[in-house]
Order: C-alpha cells, then structure tokens, then sequence
C-alpha cells in the first residue's frame, strides 16, 4: 500500500502481509486524530473484535503535532508530540484487535485546505483496497474545523468509487459536538453496553492527551452512559451505552446531494420539532 504523503505508515498489528490484513476488513474508520478512532468508533470495533470473520481498519489523516499538553508533556515539542501519539495509536490497534492502522501523518492545515487532493486520494485507494462494508468518520456537525475537514475528504473519496464498490453504511460519529440534539427518527443509535472493560482501555491508553490535561476518558464513557439514560424519557434503561451517528451514505450514494442542504436538512428537522412542542404545549386562550 503506497500513500502520497513519504512519512505516512500502514501498521499491521498481527504482523500479517498487509494485503491480507485488507482484504480482512468489513469496517473502516477514518478519523482526524489519534484517539477520535477510540471515541467515536467503538461499535465497529465491537463488532470485529475476536472475529475470524471481520476486520477493524483505523485510519488517522493527521500528524498529532498540534495535540494540547500539560503535565510531564508540557514540554514537549510538536515533533516528540508526533512520535507519542503515533506510538499510543498504535498501541491502541493492539489492544482493540484491530486489522491494520493506516497513520496518514498531513498537518492539519493540509486537510483543511479542499483544493488539496492528497488526502482523498488516500482515502480512496485505501477503500478500494479494503472494500469495507461499513465506514465511520467525523459527523458533519462537528465544531472541530479539522474533524469536519476529514468527513468531507472521506465523502469526496468515498463517491469516487465506483457504486458497486462503495460501502453499504457510512455514519458520522460523535467527538466534538454529541448528537444527542438530533430528532430520534434521524438518530442511528449504537448499543455500546458490552465490554466496558475494553472502551476503558483503548481510551486509556491516550495518556499523552489524559495526563496532559483532558480527560476523554471520563467524557467518553460518561456521554455514552448519559445517552443511553437520556435516549428515552417514557422508559427504563434498555442499554447501559449509547453513541449516536449520522448517516450519511445518502451523501456517497449521490454525488449531486448538496452537503450542505443534508445536513440543513436535519437542522430543520429538529427546529421544527421543537417549535410544534412549544405550539402544542402552549397556552391557549378561549
């Protein structure tokens, strides 16, 4: 596997010929940094997890070089950041089981710039490759410019496969901004309730971003919990871990659907909703 960018890695945790650990793979994440992988996309690490039959594809487009820092890393530099963080994703494929980690390593600014074509091509021909059925990435409501950066490369990449080649789902996930805001009917709601043991691990292992002053962790694992109470107001708890996602395949399956009339469309949506309760609720005068 070649990629446009000399300093970008495919790391094969099992050690297996790399074109076989792509062929293995049924779900794919690309993700903007080292640990969005881990946050927003365990159920399709759930769903490979242990699986002679599936196979988990992690991709992380940018170089980590501009991660916050404090603690023991607060005096490290961009480049040493880079170093630490490209070594705790992979740590990170380990332990989660994945089938190859592909690190893409661009500045930010690269994947924020969309007259540059070297991250969709990478993206592409890592999907060609691959063939996953189900692909994950940065929801396009996302406050992070980089995240939102990455899901429209995923996008751009995505629709230049041919349509026999394309995946059968594409979600955008949470990090960023939660999309508990959604209307229920536009949700896909992920039950994440299983091996608790292994989101805190996978999670843990960022301790360049834990120790050095945000506790993702805890957020994670907290606005899972959260969700999964809050998902329902007229029910007990079904699942003790939620994470909602956006679905986005429409966007890939037709390339003429204007992006930003998508996701307008789902603002409208909740605007609506909420103006019809407050309508129905309000008081009413003889």
């Amino acid at each position: 596997m070649s990629f446009k960018n000399p300093t970008a890695e495919l790391f094969i945790p099992d050690g297996r010929p790399a074109e076989e650990a792509l062929r293995r793979t049924t779900h794919l994440c690309v993700s903007a940094h080292q640990d969005d992988i881990e946050i927003m996309a365990f159920h399709g690490i759930l769903e490979c997890f242990s699986r002679k039959d599936r196979g988990f594809l992690g991709v992380t487009v940018t170089d980590g070089a501009g991660s916050p820092r404090d603690g023991i890393y607060a005096s490290c530099t961009d480049q040493e950041m880079q170093k630490i963080r490209r070594a705790e994703q992979k740590k990170a494929a380990v332990v989660g089981g994945y089938c190859a980690m592909a690190l893409l390593d661009y500045p930010s600014p690269v994947v924020k710039d969309g007259r540059r074509r070297e991250v969709v091509e990478d993206i592409r021909n890592l999907a060609a490759a691959a063939h996953p059925q189900t692909v994950y990435t940065h929801n396009l409501a996302d406050k992070h410019d980089t995240h939102v950066g990455v899901a429209l490369r995923t996008i751009a990449a995505l629709r230049e496969l041919p349509p026999e080649a394309r995946p059968q789902a594409v979600y955008g996930c949470e990090v960023w901004r939660d999309l508990d805001w959604m209307c229920d009917s536009d949700k896909v709601a992920f039950d994440l309730s299983t091996r608790e043991n292994l989101a805190a691990a996978l999670l843990g292992v960022f301790d360049s971003q834990i120790a050095g002053g945000k506790r993702y962790d805890l957020a994670t694992l907290g606005r899972r919990r959260a969700h999964a109470t809050y998902h329902a107001s007229h029910g007990t708890d079904a699942t003790t871990g939620l994470c909602f996602a956006m679905d986005l395949k429409p966007l890939v399956d037709d390339p003429a659907l204007g992006i930003e009339e998508y996701v307008q469309g789902y603002l409208r949506r909740f605007a609506e909703d909420v103006g019809a309760r407050l309508k129905k609720m309000g008081i009413k005068t003889l």
